[in-house]
């Protein structure tokens, strides 16, 4: 593994804000830590890079344990063989972008003559060697952040790290710009950790996401696991758009909502909890006006309500539905007024069983 974190703990004085996480990264991979502000993950990202230290569990980068303070192992940060990208930048607006790009080398002393060449190297690849003499004043902001990867891979470190780096780029920059460091990573063929609060930008870059809640990783798995098969209700919740309805076992096999609709629904693997709930994904679910009935045979679920709310965003509208005690959110290139009666209908295995994580066995 190119990285390997094992048992990491990090403590601010008397506050525990990464409680023990273990996971590892493969060499050509790309993992995304994906939570929410404060949970853990750019602490943890940092841990790796050697910004902050670890105050316990192994850091491994390559074959060597670049952090073990039970050992009193703490590798300083240069030393690590690590490319990173920070959320500003940080470049140097004294400095040419050549000069930005070529500072981690100078700081190891590497000969001058071999500087210039993995400086035009780097700018090559990000496409901006023809600027390389141009200050950062006279850069755009995605011209900056190509300055900032030139100079995360300069020198050719055996894993590349990313703390948000996007969140400063207008939105259509930062779709672009995905694309574009998806495949500069694959090209280097690097181990990568990306720290992103955004669970479009993980989804669409990650071979693998983690997901982190309250210093602790709550899933782990590939985009398409962990958007059909969240395993509770915080991760339904956070990747991707989704909506909820209160469920009860009947009779210990099958499932009903609180105004007695029994549901079909994917329940395979979900763990044990006091209290569940069905979980849907907007465009799973088909919509028509008034209250159809199931023809005879449909194994398909059907819900009737009302339209409340709605929001058009361009390719589609999204409705809100009054149904069955709860309200769900339906993607839908059709025109309904609000107040209209509809019938939403959808397969088992479109909803999801899901544990509240508030409320364990």
């Amino acid at each position: 593994m190119s990285i390997s974190v094992d048992n990491l703990t990090k403590r601010f004085g008397g506050l525990t804000v990464v409680h023990g996480i273990s996971f590892t990264v493969a060499k050509g991979e790309f993992i995304s830590l994906l939570g929410p502000s404060g949970c853990g993950k750019t602490t943890t990202l940092r841990c790796i890079a050697g910004l902050d230290d670890a105050d316990g569990g192994e850091i491994r980068i390559a074959d060597r344990v670049v952090s073990a303070p039970d050992k009193g192992i703490g590798v300083p940060a240069h030393e690590r063989q690590i490319g990173m990208v920070f959320q500003s930048y940080a470049i140097w607006p004294h400095m040419t972008v050549a000069a930005n790009v070529g500072f981690p080398l100078a700081i190891r002393k590497v000969a001058a003559r071999e500087v210039e060449k993995q400086v035009d190297d780097a700018l090559e690849i990000v496409g901006m060697r023809h600027l390389r003499e141009r200050q950062p004043s006279q850069l755009s902001g995605g011209q900056q952040q190509r300055v900032a990867l030139a100079r995360a891979i300069v020198g050719r470190p055996r894993v590349l790290l990313f703390d948000e780096p996007l969140s400063n780029l207008d939105a259509k920059l930062r779709e672009g710009t995905r694309a574009e460091i998806r495949q500069l990573q694959r090209e280097l063929d690097v181990a990568a950790v990306y720290v992103t609060h955004d669970q479009e930008e993980a989804l669409s870059m990650s071979d693998r996401v983690i997901v982190m809640d309250s210093g602790r990783i709550t899933q782990t798995g590939t985009p398409k696991e962990l958007y059909r098969r969240p395993a509770n209700r915080f991760v339904a919740d956070f990747v991707g758009r989704a909506s909820f309805i209160d469920v009860a076992r009947v009779n210990g096999s099958g499932w009903t909502t609180p105004g007695g609709v029994v549901l079909r629904i994917d329940d395979a693997g979900a763990p044990a909890a006091a209290r569940y709930q069905a979980m849907l994904r907007p465009e799973s679910v088909a919509m028509v006006r008034g209250t159809a009935s199931a023809a005879a045979g449909d194994t398909a679920n059907t819900l009737h309500g009302r339209v409340v709310e709605s929001q058009y965003l361009g390719a589609h509208t999204e409705y809100l539905v009054d149904v069955s005690g709860a309200r769900v959110k339906v993607h839908s290139r059709e025109d309904f007024d609000l107040g209209t009666e509809v019938t939403l209908r959808f397969p088992a295995e479109v909803c999801r069983l899901v544990a509240l994580s508030d409320a364990p066995a």
